[in-house]
């Protein structure tokens, strides 16, 4: 007789959908509604990330927003140059859970 495990298992795809904690005013001001701020791959769905943020962090997430920040274009050594395309997801978390985003994974 198998026993299903509750717990899912970690993938390298995991590590690959959340890339960075964002570390800003804005972003720490989230901290006090229960909200972190991630950089995330460009292709990656909100229940993607979802998945990923629970079996990483091993919290429960309430719901998942996220925005596309279109790179800027820039001068860089007199010549036009354009800026990556960054996409960022707010993560609202249950009440009681909570990540230390200060330590690393």
């Amino acid at each position: 007789m198998s026993t299903k495990s509750t717990e899912t298992k970690i993938t390298p795809n995991d590590y690959l959908v959340i890339l960075s904690p964002v570390i800003t005013e804005k972003a720490t001001n989230g901290l006090a509604h229960n909200q972190v701020t991630f950089r995330v791959a460009d292709t990656a769905t909100k229940p993607v990330i979802r998945s990923a943020v629970e079996k990483l962090f091993n919290v429960k997430v309430k719901a998942v927003n996220t925005h596309n920040r279109k790179g800027k274009a820039k001068r860089f050594k007199g010549r036009m140059g354009q800026r990556s395309d960054q996409k960022f997801a707010v993560v609202t978390l249950a009440a009681g859970d909570k990540i230390d985003i200060t330590t690393g994974l």
